[in-house]
Formats: structure tokens, C-alpha cells, sequence
């Protein structure tokens, strides 16, 4: 089984985007090598932000065998993101 993959579209521009970037640092911390983090930037990567249908940033997609798992627009934080991906690195 791979592990899960949390995928971060995020903006430069964006503030709530700068706000989620060190929660995700302290998730990938937490779990380490259980989780693959990738951070698009939705303005140099428009085709991935189109076929994920990014609307708003930031937004975290969580894929786990190639499946979307969970999607969560606005500043997610730490506790609920190590919530939705402990069960999953226990797979």
C-alpha cells in the first residue's frame, strides 16, 4: 500500500495560504516519512489546479492508492489534518 499524500494548492499571494504552510510542516514533523506532502502553486501549475477544480486557496487534497480521500478548502489545522491522516499511514 503507498502512504497517504497531502497535496497543497496554495497562492504567493494568498495570506490564509502563509497561515497553512507551517501547520503543514508541523503535520509532516509529526508523521514524517508516513506522508508524502507536494505544494503546488496554483498560478505556476494552472493544468494540476484544473483537474483537482481548485476554486479556492489554500485547499489540501488527500490521495491515498491514487484516490481522493478528502478535500479541505480554507486553513485546516494541525489536530483535524493528523486526525484524517492517522488512519490512513495505519493502512
Amino acid at each position: 500500500m503507498s502512504k497517504p499524500v497531502l497535496i497543497d494548492f496554495y497562492a504567493e499571494w494568498c495570506g490564509p495560504c502563509k497561515m497553512q504552510t507551517p501547520i503543514i510542516e508541523k503535520v509532516k514533523e509529526a508523521l514524517g516519512d508516513q506522508i508524502e506532502v507536494r505544494t503546488l502553486d496554483v498560478d505556476q501549475h494552472m493544468k494540476e489546479a484544473q483537474d483537482y477544480r481548485i476554486a479556492v486557496v489554500p485547499t489540501l487534497v488527500i490521495e491515498k492508492d491514487g484516490k481522493v480521500i478528502r478535500r479541505l478548502e480554507g486553513v485546516t489545522g494541525a489536530a483535524e489534518l493528523q486526525q484524517i491522516l492517522a488512519p490512513l499511514v495505519a493502512e
